[in-house]
């Protein structure tokens, strides 16, 4: 049976819990709409895209906002609650610590389903959806991006130089000349007309030429290849393959992960998984930092939450990097540095326990 003290509790936690997921949410949302509005401005997104594709980005980020507001609702409103001494008379009445954190986990465990369905299911569909609308943006875009006709431009050291002859008045370049010596046989592009590329997708820069000819082969040597085309996109730099194959990653369908044996794609599952579980650690977590009676001194506590907190997000990225940098094994997995957080707060804390005090009395006992 319910006690009134864990519904009483339950019912705190869900309130601070919907306030800050409400502040968070207009947080992000905010700064995700000046964001696109700025890409509106530049003439990168069409104006009646604006709320479909701000809500494809919330519906992207809700996963990630969710573990930190369980969090900061389990800490605050159980916080609160010492600081009236509730806790204090819930302890007096028989609300032992194990049925406190039973109500904590009665909250938890709903908000972690909806998180593993935000991760698994909405975050992949909305990264899969922005990235289709980044690529179209990118094909309808006509931007010259700084360059100016009649200068030569050199990219990756020189080994890519590029040279319009002029600009038409759509903005569009004409008489474009590439030569790349990163390819083998270096590699010689004119075109007639050309346009310059940022690819939000994949974080390269790009010409795209239209009606031109491409020679392959070393000059001076009669043996070269020739191609004449319509339309080519041409990348003169780039952030390379990796950022790329991270958006696409991100986009990939949970059931496609979980039939890959690519390391990387195993990362990726089990970041998604870690927001989920983070909910439950982060929640239960949050209980022994919370100071029973008011006269105690919390700013250790305190601030011992806020390390964990930080620690917890910082050790993702960092767990995540080890993973597929083969530092760690790929039987550990990517969760374990909930664990060891978990462990160390509780190391941290257990001097000044009632355990560690009769652990103390037995030893001088003897």
């Amino acid at each position: 049976m319910w006690h009134i003290a864990e519904r009483y509790c339950l019912t705190e936690i869900v309130k601070v819990f919907g306030a800050i997921m409400a502040t968070l949410v207009l947080v992000v949302a905010s700064m995700l709409l000046l964001r696109t509005l700025e890409q509106v401005n530049i003439g990168n997104l069409r104006a009646g895209l604006v709320l479909h594709f701000l809500g494809l980005q919330l519906l992207r980020d809700t996963a990630t906002l969710l573990a930190p507001a369980a969090f900061l609702a389990v800490l605050m409103a159980l916080g609160r609650m010492a600081r009236d001494s509730e806790l204090i008379a819930f302890s007096a009445g028989g609300l032992r610590p194990l049925r406190l954190l039973w109500a904590v986990l009665l909250f938890a465990l709903p908000v972690a389903l909806v998180t593993a369905w935000f991760a698994l299911v909405l975050k992949p569909y909305a990264s899969a959806q922005i990235q289709l609308i980044e690529s179209r943006k990118d094909d309808e875009a006509t931007r010259i991006g700084g360059l100016q006709a009649g200068r030569f431009y050199q990219q990756s050291d020189g080994a890519v130089t590029f040279y319009a002859a002029g600009m038409d008045s759509g903005g569009r370049l004409t008489g474009v000349f590439v030569q790349d010596r990163r390819s083998d046989p270096p590699r010689i592009v004119l075109a007639e007309r050309g346009a310059y590329r940022e690819s939000a997708v994949a974080g390269a820069r790009a010409v795209v030429l239209e009606q031109g000819r491409r020679f392959d082969g070393i000059p001076g040597e009669a043996a070269y290849t020739l191609f004449d085309f319509a339309r080519l996109t041409y990348y003169i730099s780039g952030a390379g393959a990796g950022q790329a194959e991270r958006w696409r990653r991100a986009a990939t369908p949970t059931a496609a992960l979980l039939a890959s044996t690519d390391i990387r794609d195993r990362a990726e599952l089990e970041h998604r998984l870690s927001a989920a579980v983070g909910v439950i650690v982060l929640g239960l977590l949050a209980v022994p930092l919370i100071q029973l009676s008011p006269r105690q001194r919390s700013g250790g506590r305190l601030a011992l939450a806020f390390l964990a907190y930080f620690a917890f997000f910082n050790g993702q990225r960092l767990a995540e990097e080890w993973m597929t940098g083969g530092v760690t094994p790929p039987w550990l997995g990517l969760l374990w540095y909930q664990a060891a957080i978990v462990a160390i707060v509780f190391a941290a804390l257990l001097p000044g326990s009632g355990l560690w005090r009769r652990l103390l009395a037995r030893l001088r006992g003897r």
